[in-house]
């Protein structure tokens, strides 16, 4: 049997509930004036909005202007019908997935990260994997049963497979922070295709991660898993073991 839906309709919430505030912001190629500030405030009624108000605006030089806009959304969902993909593991702590690896593996797990192509951004790849870490999480390199070689920003994905190949890396971890037309896509796409040309996708664990990325996306994508953000090295971690024991147990 069917499990039951449940209706849950929400709506923005601004000042009360249900009022459906919201605020949104762009950018308008014209310089500012008194017509840019109309034209924003009608792009925000063409979108839908009631009553929109620009309540900030700013130029931005060489002819651009920067709108934040307030209005009320008379749309609403049903959270009782959505449910996001997401992979299915336990999270464990540092020192539980030590354990974890030491007990299962018998070695250190290897894990190969980098930021591909042109993407020059570092946060990412070095919030999980540096030693520091982030927000209190402590990077891949302070794991004593992880073996982690942070390749950094702009790495060209055939240079990223061959290390990869000659640290017999594990896992595959990769940072898409530039996501402007798309261009994550497209990397994440060739990356993918490398390694399925070279023989060697099922051999390792690929997981991608960046603000835009989803456990979804990367699926479709051709990942294993796919972590957005506030994802910490614990999550990383616990699903590349778990990944890991359940390949070697089919």
């Amino acid at each position: 049997m069917s499990e039951q839906h449940v209706e849950k309709w929400v709506k923005a919430y601004g000042d009360t509930m249900d009022d459906g505030r919201v605020q949104l912001s762009f950018t308008l190629p014209v310089p500012l004036d008194e017509n840019a500030k109309e034209a924003a405030r009608q792009m925000a009624l063409a979108m839908g909005l009631e009553e929109p108000s620009v309540v900030h605006s700013e130029d931005m030089g060489q002819g651009f202007s920067f709108y934040v806009v307030y209005g009320q959304c008379r749309h609403r969902v049903d959270m009782g019908r959505i449910k996001v993909a997401k992979p299915e593991f336990e999270v464990l702590d540092k020192d539980a997935i030590n354990e974890l690896i030491k007990a299962k593996m018998g070695r250190k797990l290897v894990v190969v990260g980098a930021c591909i192509e042109t993407d020059a951004h570092t946060v990412g790849i070095d919030a999980i994997m540096n030693m520091k870490g982030y927000n209190g999480h402590k990077g891949l390199e302070s794991y004593h049963e992880v073996r982690a070689i942070n390749m950094g920003a702009q790495v060209d994905s055939e240079v990223l497979v061959a290390r990869a190949i000659e640290e017999q890396a594990d896992v595959i971890l990769v940072s898409q922070v530039v996501t402007q037309k798309n261009i994550h896509l497209d990397n994440l796409t060739r990356l993918s295709d490398i390694l399925e040309a070279e023989g060697l996708r099922e051999r390792v664990i690929l997981v991608v991660g960046g603000p835009r990325i989803s456990h979804e996306l990367a699926k479709e994508l051709g990942y294993d898993a796919g972590f957005g953000p506030k994802s910490y090295a614990e999550d990383v971690a616990s699903f590349a073991i778990h990944e890991w024991i359940n390949r070697k147990a089919a």
